[in-house]
């Protein structure tokens, strides 16, 4: 009797809902080559290639998308028998903080899995500018918050990873040769002041084109040739490539940390806080 192994199904759903091998390798702790011999034994016992090539990256086929609904039931049904023979279920309401570009990358593995394992959790999720989470109004409104902070800015909760910041855009657009158009989040946001500060140190002209404080807003204008933003490189989302030019200077690194403030359900917080650090660092 043939027998899938679970182990490699949640490695084949990492790569589909991360975006890729590498960032299912940082979240499970392995290594590429590791990863493609998960998915090649896979693809083997079924007889099916599951991924194609476009370009640098791996995109399910229709083979792939078939089993990547039946994997993510067979996952949770494992899941669910854990969950539900754990002692001591966790229980309460947790208030989450989190920046939108984040938001978008990580809620879908972090809070997904999370709510499907603690279903007696009730998470209230507010996605913001990071200076508005930390702010000293709305900062008590949170149990837990996800934020970037600038390297050189002292911090009072824990740090995750220190990342770059990198250009992306969509690689099929060609760059302004004359002016530099750029889309970003509105003012407030740490991305937008270090793009600022670093093109104001050079002669090279350029222009804020479109804004919105929505990253699905600012993929949406990159794809129509509107221009090109900045984000960690953490969360820079499949739709985007990272662009490197030598119109485009340097733009160093920030610091992404994880504030636990007091809460009135500490376990919970902090199984959560455990879910966030394990898929960032």
């Amino acid at each position: 009797m043939k027998q899938l192994s679970l182990d490699n199904l949640r490695t084949f759903v990492g790569i589909i809902e991360l975006g890729g091998y590498s960032k299912a390798g940082e979240l499970l702790g392995r290594s590429q080559p590791a990863i493609s011999l998960q998915i090649k034994k896979l693809e083997n016992q079924l007889g099916k290639k599951l991924f194609d090539k476009v370009g640098q990256r791996h995109q399910a086929n229709a083979d792939g998308q078939w089993l990547y609904e039946q994997a993510k039931q067979m996952l949770a049904i494992n899941d669910d028998i854990f969950r539900r023979l754990e002692d001591g279920q966790l229980r309460g309401r947790l208030r989450l903080g989190i920046p939108g570009e984040f938001a978008t990358r990580l809620l879908p593995s972090i809070v997904g899995e999370f709510s499907v394992r603690y279903p007696d959790v009730s998470l209230d999720v507010t996605s913001a500018l990071s200076r508005q989470l930390l702010s000293a109004n709305n900062r008590k409104d949170f149990d837990l918050i996800l934020a970037l902070v600038n390297p050189e800015d002292p911090i009072e909760g824990e740090l995750l990873i220190e990342d770059e910041l990198v250009w992306v855009g969509d690689a099929k657009q060609l760059l302004n040769s004359s002016n530099l158009s750029l889309v970003l989040a509105p003012d407030g946001c740490v991305y937008r002041s270090r793009v600022i500060q670093r093109l104001k140190q050079q002669t090279n002209a350029w222009k804020i084109s479109y804004t919105n404080a929505d990253l699905y807003g600012l993929i949406a204008a990159i794809k129509q040739g509107l221009g090109v933003t900045v984000l960690a490189k953490s969360s820079v989302p499949p739709e985007l490539d990272i662009l490197k030019n030598k119109r485009l200077p340097a733009l160093g690194k920030i610091k992404i940390c994880l504030f636990n403030q007091d809460t009135q359900h500490p376990q919970v917080s902090k199984t959560l806080s455990d879910y966030i650090r394990s898929r960032i660092t």
